[in-house]
């Protein structure tokens, strides 16, 4: 059964992303390349959109290597 969670309640996007599996986060991120590159497909107009999805999984995997190299 579902449950209710207020706005405040819900994780940012750095914190869903550090609970990601690393296959799950390279699935999340060709996913968001693939929407922003079929949303910039159907504008006529240029739009800027938010790219801190990509910096925020960049990051997580960069550490994540880092972390693995170490041992």
């Amino acid at each position: 059964m579902g449950q209710y969670a207020a706005f405040g309640d819900t994780p940012s996007l750095i914190d869903q992303v550090k609970i990601l599996a690393d296959d799950e986060l390279l699935d999340f991120w060709e996913e968001t390349q693939q929407l922003a590159k079929m949303l910039d497909q159907q504008q006529e107009v240029d739009f800027d959109y938010n790219p801190e999805y990509e910096r925020v999984i960049l990051q997580e995997l960069q550490f994540r290597t880092c972390c693995k190299s170490q041992f």
